[in-house]
C-alpha cells in the first residue's frame, strides 16, 4: 500500500526547527497549502472547461459532417434545387456562428471561475498577512 507524502508536513518539521522568535511557522504552512489548494481548484476548473469545448467541438464537427452528407445526398440523386442549397448553406452558417459564440462564451467562463479561485485565494492571503503583522 502506497502511502501518502505530505510536502507540507516535512517542511514544518523542518522549518520549526529553526525556531525563529515571533514567527508563527504553522500560519506560514498553513497560508502556503492553501495557496497550492487554490491553484489544483483553478486548474480543476480550467480543465473541466476544456474538456467541455472539446466536447463541444466535436459535437460541431459531428453536425456539419451530417450537413455535408445530406448536401452530397441530395447532389449525387440530382435533385437539389438550388434555393434548398441555398437555404441549407445560410443555415449551416448561422449554426456556424451560433456555436462559435457559445464556444466563446464557455472560454469567458472558464477563464472566469479559474481566476475566481485564485482571486479568492489571494484575498484570503492578504488577510491572513494582516493578522500575522498585528501585535500579540
Amino acid at each position: 500500500m502506497a502511502t501518502e507524502i505530505n510536502p507540507f508536513g516535512d517542511m514544518k518539521k523542518m522549518l520549526e526547527q529553526l525556531k525563529m522568535p515571533g514567527v508563527d511557522m504553522t500560519a506560514i504552512v498553513e497560508a502556503r497549502r492553501k495557496d497550492v489548494e487554490a491553484l489544483v481548484e483553478a486548474n480543476k476548473a480550467a480543465y473541466e472547461s476544456m474538456q467541455a469545448m472539446v466536447r463541444k467541438q466535436s459535437e460541431m464537427m459531428a453536425e456539419a459532417m451530417q450537413v455535408m452528407q445530406e448536401v452530397a445526398k441530395g447532389a449525387a440523386s440530382g435533385g437539389t434545387d438550388p434555393a434548398k442549397q441555398t437555404e441549407v448553406v445560410r443555415s449551416a452558417f448561422e449554426k456556424t456562428i451560433a456555436d462559435m459564440k457559445e464556444l466563446a462564451e464557455m472560454a469567458r467562463r472558464s477563464q472566469s471561475d479559474a481566476m475566481a479561485h485564485i482571486t479568492q485565494r489571494a484575498a484570503e492571503h492578504v488577510d491572513e498577512i494582516k493578522k500575522m503583522m498585528q501585535p500579540k
